[in-house]
């Protein structure tokens, strides 16, 4: 006992309770998974031969492959423009349009892509307005085709890739840019010199994070895509529902993931782009460097007195490009905000429709439908269950991912950065291989089907998210404060709970916030594990969708459209509780 009790209090026991939920339910399943891909215990290849030797299954691979990357490329062109707006803004509309980002991405992806089910249906918003003006006189084909999954993948991604690119390139010191006009440079010479280069961590973050999410995509591409548009999660996914061969299922997964690891082992270790260069060792390399260098040297020689002659002629001369750069940006804002929002917007005035079917604008308005929703107990009785699994995930993963968070702040560095990558691997893997593998995890417990199985399988990923947050928070705090606390014979727990605890509340609260959306917006995973015990309110939305469009839908994913202005009061409200006793705390010293 004693023992137990010293392990709880070194940084490593902290974290044991984090690691061994993901390697019981996550990590051991994988490690077996990966033996059933090989046939063990006879080893061979046969499984991976059988999915090669498949013109289909090469096909669907490289369609996954080809979606993801186009899907990630334009959300890199529109995302890097509209981060660059955004954090040259002042900084109050900074913020709103920080949090007009956030709030599609705590939306639920699934009430995302019904929206545009909604908005490119044959009889939806677009095809209605046009045959309305007469310019069309039959529905244009603008769902379940490949345009139609580019629509609804950038508009669920876009936001990832907006905000790691905003949080590097706030951290960019704007007097270099200033430096490099002082010096004669153009405007878009000072960027793509200055600026450009030092954002490349966040290109990098966003692109891979992107990329690696797409890869896994399963709901969007088969609820807006047609029969050829098909992803290899989607392949996936029908074999483990048909009960497929479980070594053709592994064989499929690791392929995908093969391909995760790939892209995170190249690009993911070192987002400076400095490590593990190799210096050049060939002469001939070494003597066409030194060529050009001093090439580049004497161009610059030469060049310096038309620099200086064109920095004095334009020092004092009004800039005929910043009025056109601003309306151009404005303009940009706009779109991207009206793309991530309208859609959300529409679902929402369609809900209060007074027909039996969808209209936009709608000719009355009624409740008909948030009645049925809340008269229907396969509806209101599939939200309850929501909810209970989403407060038992957000109670778990807080617990043990701020327990996590707490020994990950007390380790060195190398060893921290480690850890931190195997909790965040459920987020940051193909989330299909993660269902895969984790209904593996739930037979080999027997809880396969059960509420408890699915509460477990939400936790990998809310851990992960939980970890992340609580730990920007520990970064800035004070440890001196603990280390004063235990020198007046404080015990460590009590300085914990007594001195940390109060000031990290916040970021435990937003954590236990992003736990319980990671939980209520699970649709993958669960409909893996889940079996047909099992009904959460995403999975009977699913259902939903594929068989009949009921216009209850609508009310459902105005509903949970509606959820991130709650989640975002919530946290606001945290926020200015703890900066108003923070200033309280530092008004205490100074009155003294």
């Amino acid at each position: 006992m004693n023992a137990l009790q010293k392990l709880g209090r070194t940084p490593f026991g902290l974290i044991m309770p984090a690691l061994a939920i993901l390697l019981v339910v996550f990590g051991v399943p994988i490690v077996q998974l990966f033996l059933e891909s090989l046939d063990a215990p006879a080893i061979s290849i046969t499984n991976y031969q059988a999915f090669l030797n498949q013109p289909a299954n090469i096909r669907v691979l490289l369609q996954t492959v080809e979606i993801s990357a186009i899907a990630t490329a334009i959300c890199l062109i529109i995302g890097y423009p509209t981060a660059y707006l955004i954090v040259a803004a002042p900084k109050r509309l900074r913020i709103v349009l920080i949090v007009l980002v956030v709030i599609p991405y705590l939306t639920s992806g699934l009430a995302r892509t019904y929206s545009w089910i909604v908005i490119l249906g044959d009889s939806g918003l677009i095809n209605n307005l046009l045959l309305k003006v007469g310019l069309i006189s039959s529905p244009l084909p603008i769902i379940y085709n490949r345009m139609a999954v580019y629509v609804g993948m950038v508009h669920i991604m876009l936001p990832m890739m907006i905000l790691p690119l905003i949080s590097v390139m706030m951290g960019i010191d704007k007097s270099l840019m200033a430096a490099a006009r002082s010096m004669g440079a153009r405007p878009g010479t000072a960027f793509w010199r200055v600026f450009f280069p030092l954002s490349m961590p966040g290109v990098r973050s966003g692109t891979l994070l992107v990329f690696v999410i797409c890869l896994g995509f399963y709901i969007t591409p088969a609820a807006l895509g047609g029969l050829g548009d098909a992803m290899l999660s989607t392949f996936i996914a029908s074999q483990v529902s048909a009960a497929f061969s479980f070594g053709s299922i592994a064989a499929s997964s690791f392929i995908l993931l093969a391909i995760a690891i790939a892209l995170l082992s190249m690009f993911g270790l070192d987002l400076s782009g400095t490590q593990g260069r190799k210096p050049q060792s060939l002469k001939s390399s070494q003597i066409r460097l030194d060529l050009l260098n001093r090439l580049k040297r004497l161009l610059n020689k030469l060049a310096t007195s038309y620099r200086a002659r064109r920095w004095t002629a334009h020092l004092h001369k009004a800039s005929s490009e910043g009025h056109w750069s601003k309306i151009a940006g404005v303009v940009l804002l706009v779109l991207v905000n009206f793309y991530l929002l309208f859609p959300e917007l529409v679902v929402i005035i369609m809900s209060f429709s007074d027909k039996s079917f969808l209209e936009f604008p709608p000719s009355g308005f009624s409740l008909q439908w948030y009645r049925s929703f809340l008269s229907d107990p396969t509806w209101y009785g599939s939200a309850w269950t929501s909810v209970q699994i989403g407060v038992a995930v957000s109670i778990l993963a807080t617990l043990v991912g701020t327990l996590a968070a707490y020994g990950l702040s007390r380790v060195r560095s190398d060893l921290r950065t480690l850890l931190t990558m195997i909790l965040l691997t459920p987020i940051t893997i193909p989330i299909i291989v993660v269902g895969v593998a984790t209904y593996l995890g739930l037979v080999n417990l027997g809880l396969l089907g059960s509420q408890t199985g699915v509460v477990l399988a939400h936790t990998l990923g809310a851990i992960g998210y939980v970890v992340v947050i609580v730990s920007a928070t520990l970064a800035n705090f004070d440890r001196r404060l603990e280390r004063a606390a235990m020198s007046m014979r404080a015990r460590p727990m009590q300085a914990f709970v007594r001195v940390t605890l109060p000031l990290i509340r916040p970021g435990i609260i937003g954590g236990a916030l992003f736990a319980f959306i990671h939980s209520f917006d699970e649709v993958v995973v669960t409909s893996l594990v889940s079996g047909f015990a099992v009904s959460t309110l995403p999975l009977k939305m699913w259902q939903n969708i594929r068989h009949e469009i009921d216009p209850t839908v609508a009310a459902v994913a105005s509903l949970l459209t509606l959820l991130p202005v709650l989640w975002l009061v919530i946290l606001y409200a945290t926020w200015w509780r703890s900066r108003a006793q923070s200033k309280d705390v530092a008004a205490v010293p100074a009155a003294g």
